[in-house]
């Protein structure tokens, strides 16, 4: 299938825009990335807006002492809010955004972007984009400022099957601390028979006593 066939399946609120998909593909190529690609950083400028036709792009903010904190991750078929905020205010980044796998989009320019807003299929799309990701925020930032951090990463734990590939540092950027943190409070769950640690590995072996202890901490 053609991208910017694809493209059109991926994003029917762009049937209308002007111009179209179809124009914009006789002077635009999508762009190919390989894992760990960073898109953008925090305090560059908007070079652009991303339209994801393949893989995945974590958006996360950082702190000078080197942790970060995710904030989402755009997959085909949805939009970047930080990129449209940057856009609509023509104002630097104010996130890092990081591919989690190989991916591929088309990277629409500023100047289009704006002239696709003034259709009303298209614009009401990114304003539906703003309250959703502003309803995920806000769950981000009650959990951040009023959760305790083991039971956040109970909460993380649980929900991904039985076995997660995953490492600590992943889960500390996830959460938003540091890597030790997240390895002191697994080793604990760990002593206390709910988990069990291995290389890049964690096996669930009481889900029970997991989610029972992020209710406790919640009553």
């Amino acid at each position: 299938m053609e991208f910017v066939d694809l493209s059109a399946l991926l994003y029917p609120s762009l049937t209308g825009v002007q111009p179209s998909m179809a124009e914009l593909s006789q002077t635009l190529a999508p762009i190919r990335v390989p894992i760990a690609t960073e898109l953008f950083s925090e305090n560059a400028q908007c070079q652009g807006f991303p339209l994801i036709l393949e893989g995945e792009v974590k958006v996360l903010r950082c702190s000078t002492d080197g942790r970060s904190l995710e904030l989402y991750r755009v997959v085909p078929g949805e939009l970047c809010l930080v990129s449209s905020a940057c856009l609509f205010r023509n104002q630097p980044f104010s996130a890092q955004g990081v591919t989690t796998k190989p991916s591929t989009l088309f990277l629409i320019p500023p100047g289009t972007f704006l002239r696709w807003m003034e259709n009303s299929t298209f614009r009401n799309e990114v304003l539906g984009l703003f309250a959703e990701r502003m309803a995920d925020l806000t769950s981000l930032i009650d959990a951040v400022a009023f959760q305790r951090l083991d039971q956040r990463l109970a909460a993380a734990l649980l929900g991904r099957g039985q076995q997660l590939a995953v490492t600590h540092q992943a889960l500390a950027d996830e959460l938003g601390t540091v890597r030790e943190i997240i390895t002191r409070v697994l080793r604990r769950f760990e002593r206390e028979g709910w988990v069990s640690l291995g290389r890049e590995q964690i096996d669930i072996i009481d889900e029970s006593a997991l989610c029972d202890f992020c209710h406790r901490l919640r009553a």
